[in-house]
């Protein structure tokens, strides 16, 4: 029963379940030794009273504070705000974060930090201050800052990357971009394509160098020489995207495929393509890499690299939480991609 004013307590869980009031605090901080059996009543009678813990109390009964960070790269997030184009990796990293974290009792918070080296340093320092929390999420280029692992291992607090490669540090999750790279182009030449472009992203992450030398190994593999004239650099916006297959379109031999680092840059070689009346995929084929929801929307549909972002997200926050309650604080897990064969990929024109 709850008190006068209608608020639940933990004391009428405690008496609602049969337990010690101890016994549903092990429960809610996911403590041990509480039989399974136990742990699923007390957790139904949560669920029935609408018992929401105080998080306050929480941190003041221990050192815990029940948080986990997440750092993000803040200049290409507000751009995309401001642009109005979204940020659909976002969407996806906290999506799986943020659900993972409230099954494990704790809460997901979200900051934007510079990408520059110091400012990056003193924005983590500030926020580390300030909030205290328990693991820290680094999501590309932030994944690089071997400055910032170096202030949480300094500072002992758990930390990981998501779409990073494999550390010595830290808990890395990840997909393996080099493969993705092999197998969309494995699936261009099996539809018949030798002249198959590439346009890269970002030079600040990691994963853009990774998925070119991708590319460039798959098609050694198959024979097919590399033309320095296919491969493009842009910076995974729109705008350098539709540059970058304006000017792969304007070569005197020009591909009959492209391959985009990222959705955005792939709805760019889609709208450069339709500018110069060029169908996809009779005269152009179009493989993306993330298969973010936005893909949907494309017309036609985009074949794509589904990374899984979601998932890698879910992943490491539980792996984060884990390594508060003692598991490792290193380790390097791989989750499987998947290509996605939709609308945007054929034999090339005779």
């Amino acid at each position: 029963m709850a008190s006068k004013g209608g608020t639940v307590t933990i004391e009428h869980v405690a008496s609602a379940a049969g337990v010690s009031r101890q016994t549903v605090s092990r429960v809610i901080n996911n403590g041990p030794n509480v039989k399974p059996a136990v742990r699923e009543r007390i957790l139904q009678v949560i669920d029935q009273l609408g018992y929401v813990p105080n998080l306050a109390a929480r941190r003041m009964g221990g050192a815990r504070s029940y948080l986990i960070l997440a750092i993000n790269d803040r200049q290409r997030t507000i751009h995309n705000w401001q642009a109005g184009l979204g940020n659909d990796w976002v969407d996806q990293m906290l999506y799986g974060g943020m659900l993972t974290c409230e099954e494990r009792g704790y809460h997901m918070l979200f900051e934007l930090v510079d990408t520059q080296q110091e400012c990056a340093v003193r924005q983590v320092e500030r926020a580390l201050a300030a909030l205290q929390p328990d693991g820290v999420m680094l999501t590309p280029p932030h994944t690089e800052n071997t400055a910032l692992s170096g202030l949480l291992e300094s500072r002992g607090i758990p930390y990981g990357r998501i779409g990073a490669a494999a550390r010595e540090d830290g808990i890395n999750v990840f997909m393996n971009d080099a493969e993705a790279s092999s197998a969309a182009v494995r699936h261009l030449v099996e539809l018949g394509h030798q002249r198959i472009a590439f346009i890269s992203g970002s030079a600040d992450y990691a994963a853009s160098d990774t998925r070119l030398a991708g590319y460039g190994a798959a098609l050694a593999g198959y024979g097919i020489a590399a033309v320095d004239a296919y491969v493009e650099h842009g910076d995974f916006s729109f705008a350098s995207g539709v540059a970058a297959m304006d000017r792969l379109l304007a070569l005197p031999v020009p591909p009959t495929a492209v391959i985009a680092s990222n959705d955005e840059m792939a709805f760019a070689a889609l709208h450069a393509a339709d500018a110069r009346g060029i169908a996809v995929p009779g005269g152009l084929s179009v493989v993306s890499f993330d298969d973010t929801p936005g893909v949907r929307f494309s017309v036609p549909p985009l074949t794509a690299i589904r990374q899984p972002i979601a998932d890698l997200s879910a992943s490491l926050c539980g792996r984060l939480v884990d390594a508060v309650n003692g598991a490792p604080r290193t380790g390097n897990h791989e989750l499987p991609f998947e290509l996605v064969v939709r609308k945007t990929t054929a034999a090339p024109a005779s």
